[in-house]
């Protein structure tokens, strides 16, 4: 692969020296920084033209997401990229909105981080294996993240369990954090697919992000999916 001229923006100047020396090796090279999006777009309205935009979103708020358009109209042909350290739904919708190719977490390995970026740069949209399949569902929108939850008589355990599955926890994770058997597991998820008219664990994931169950959440460090 060619060489990469990438954007970096991120409020820790820290984080942003060590990338660029992580990256030092590999195709990948920062040509610009940025502490915040919303300086980002006074960068990029100066002419700045990069392959690619490497950014942290800091609150996920409306007046971010707003600059992360910006951004996006001022950039359109630049590839970009969500790195942060936390799986937070609101983030992931304003990310999703505004047209980015992947969101990936900080605690990739160096490998997997430039084989993420490579996929991106081919055209595939890149996301943390566990929210693949309902990004494949075309059913994570902006729209569907904010709605309000409608509880449809689900118990305390049941929510639970729903957040667990947006992690990607088998049911014997679940009894695991949960310090419960897997047949109780098995029974409150048959129940709450009941409830919300769901046939599997991947219908209750798609159902719980779109209902607004979940919030940020986290799970254990996962590879990347991409996703075509």
């Amino acid at each position: 692969m060619e060489n990469v001229t990438a954007f970096l923006i991120d409020a820790n100047k820290l984080f942003r020296e060590g990338l660029k020396r992580l990256l030092d090796e590999s195709p990948f090279k920062i040509v610009a920084e940025a502490s915040n999006v919303r300086e980002g777009v006074t960068v990029a309205d100066q002419g700045l033209k990069p392959d690619l935009i490497l950014l942290d979103l800091v609150n996920g708020g409306e007046e971010e997401a707003e600059a992360m358009r910006r951004l996006r109209q001022a950039l359109p042909n630049s590839r970009m990229v969500v790195l942060t350290t936390d799986l937070c739904t609101r983030r992931l919708s304003n990310a999703l909105e505004a047209g980015a190719d992947g969101y990936l977490m900080k605690d990739l390995s160096s490998d997997a981080l430039t084989q993420s970026l490579r996929l991106v740069m081919m055209g595939e949209k890149v996301f943390p294996t566990h929210l693949a399949a309902l990004l494949i569902s075309g059913r994570v929108n902006g729209n569907g993240l904010e709605m309000p939850v409608s509880r449809k008589g689900l118990s305390q355990r049941e929510i639970q369990i729903l957040r667990c599955l947006l992690n990607g926890d088998s049911n014997k994770m679940i009894a695991n954090h949960l310090n419960i058997t897997e047949a109780t597991v098995k029974v409150h998820l048959k129940s709450l697919l009941r409830k919300i008219n769901a046939s599997n664990r991947t219908q209750a994931a798609i159902w719980a992000l779109n209902n607004g169950i979940g919030g940020e959440f986290t799970g254990a460090a996962a590879p990347a999916a991409a996703v075509g």
